[in-house]
């Protein structure tokens, strides 16, 4: 099943996989200004227990938008983000964040708590979150540097200028000029062959981490008062101090390494990140 909103100020792409007793997740993609297909099949492993609702956050995929008399911001997300809440009827809510996704929960949650949104989420899941300040996205963004420049991620781009790939197969020569960018987030870079490609629009994540500032979120978790899990993977670029400190802001928070793994767990390394999920939301399901 899948349409677009008709409550936002801009329809917003959306789509929903399962129809199962678990109440439903909504999955929330990372970026900014990406989509959700990238997070395909991956993701899915959910879907046998839960009916699972992706979306295109606006400006990027199905939602894209190319008018730019009103820049998309962090505000622009969460407004979009209650009302499409609202239109699918999802509650009790449950949020699953990866990535910047799981910056976009803890702000809507964060919000919620503080009595500013409706409703207030059920239970947050939040997969590697994009860091929670300003100075671990700086760390962040250091040491993603160094991994692209790296000596691993160079001898990839070695094989492929020798490879000839570009005059026989244009197409597959793009793929791997996709994977080689993204091969820093991943423990091992030649696992980014498996990951789904996909996009991001430049303009719309430069306008929302301006907006964003020299943010520091980590006081305002406190006041987040629902069953929480927070997982990371040991090799991620993003600071496993980043989750550390989200954990030990939310009370009662949950918080899971795990092995082996970058950025992207669910290609990298989906037994034990889907085992540590499914047992949160068998204990935490509501009533």
């Amino acid at each position: 099943m899948d349409g677009l909103t008709q409550t936002t100020a801009r329809p917003l792409y959306w789509i929903s996989y399962g129809d199962n007793a678990g109440s439903p997740l909504l999955v929330l993609h990372g970026g900014p200004g990406a989509h959700h297909d990238y997070l395909l099949p991956g993701m899915l492993a959910l879907s046998d227990e839960h009916r699972m609702v992706f979306y295109d956050q606006r400006g990027g995929g199905r939602s894209r938008t190319d008018d730019t008399r009103d820049p998309i911001t962090a505000a622009t997300h969460l407004d979009d983000l209650e009302t499409l809440i609202a239109e699918l009827g999802l509650e009790p809510l449950s949020l699953v964040g990866y990535s910047f996704g799981g910056l976009l929960a803890l702000l809507y949650a964060v919000e919620a708590f503080e009595g500013h949104r409706k409703p207030k989420p059920a239970r947050l899941v939040l997969i590697d979150p994009a860091p929670v300040t300003r100075h671990f996205r700086n760390a962040f963004e250091a040491e993603f540097a160094r991994r692209q420049s790296g000596d691993d991620v160079q001898a990839l781009r070695a094989e492929l200028a020798e490879s000839g790939l570009r005059d026989r197969d244009p197409d597959a020569y793009r793929r791997r000029q996709f994977e080689l960018s993204v091969a820093g987030y991943f423990a091992d870079p030649r696992r980014a062959r498996e990951l789904t490609p996909f996009r991001v629009i430049g303009r719309v994540q430069q306008s929302v981490w301006d907006s964003l500032g020299e943010y520091d979120l980590t006081a305002r978790l406190r006041a987040i008062a629902c069953p929480t899990l927070i997982v990371h993977g040991r090799e991620d670029p993003i600071p496993l101090a980043s989750s550390e400190a989200i954990a030990a802001a939310i009370p009662g928070a949950r918080f899971a390494v795990i092995e082996d793994a970058g950025h992207v767990p669910y290609v990298e390394q989906p037994e034990p990140l889907f085992a540590e999920i499914r047992t949160f939301l068998r204990e935490t399901e509501p009533a």
